[in-house]
């Protein structure tokens, strides 16, 4: 059996990825604080900024992972909040970086031991993870880690037969995005306007991307552009 195991599967690129798995014939688990609605997800409910949370959401997956002949551990949930350098206090970074860069590690320290050979860790980074736009201080600080993150990744496992990727996806219409920039149709057109076709990702476009890097290795250590052709500032 195969499984995929998604952190913030209730919406967005983590739900059209669980459909995806689960049309594949995989197991499918979400960790998140809201189930994901999809029938035949499995929804272990997950506090991000709790260690304690996060041990027993583990400790249920670990007989999981054990069990499987490969696993898609894909690192999706983010938080977003609107700041910028003057204005991001140090307590409001501590959050941002506990759910979109410490949470990461800890899963990986508790599940990676177990993920046998064939398996991926994936993560779910932004076109921000490589520039910055104003008023996304603390978002754009974590995404550049989460980079550093997996290219690390990628030297340590080094003869696991487990194979990573950071995949950034431009501007995707999903929630966290109209949470970000509302829902006026000026903003939204300007917003898709940004790009090459003129329009927002459709979140199931991120994942067939993600599908695809998870049965493809020699992919190990890329960062994969999904922004249908942004347009340089």
């Amino acid at each position: 059996m195969h499984t995929a195991i998604i952190t913030g599967a209730s919406v967005g690129i983590g739900r059209a990825t669980a459909q995806r798995f689960l049309a594949l014939g995989y197991r499918v688990y979400n960790l998140s604080r809201r189930a994901c609605p999809e029938d035949g997800v499995e929804n272990i409910a997950c506090d991000l900024a709790s260690d304690a949370s996060i041990n027993a959401a583990c400790s249920t997956l670990l007989p999981v992972v054990k069990d499987s002949e490969t696993v898609c551990l894909l690192h999706n949930a983010s938080q977003m909040r609107k700041d910028a350098v003057s204005d991001c206090s140090s307590d409001s970074l501590r959050e941002v970086l506990e759910t979109n860069v410490v949470a990461l590690n800890s899963v990986n320290q508790l599940l990676l031991p177990a993920l046998p050979a064939g398996s991926s860790l994936l993560y779910i980074g932004s076109t921000l993870s490589e520039k910055a736009v104003a008023g996304s201080f603390s978002y754009v600080l974590s995404k550049h880690a989460q980079l550093g993150m997996m290219r690390a990744s990628c030297q340590d496992l080094m003869g696991t037969g487990i194979h990573t990727a950071l995949i950034c996806p431009g501007f995707t219409d999903t929630e966290m995005l109209r949470t970000h920039i509302g829902n006026n149709p000026e903003v939204v057109a300007a917003i898709g306007g940004m790009n090459a076709y003129g329009r927002l990702i459709d979140p199931g476009e991120i994942a067939e991307l993600i599908v695809w890097a998870h049965g493809n290795p020699v992919i190990n250590g890329a960062v994969l552009h999904a922004n249908l052709g942004q347009k340089e500032a």
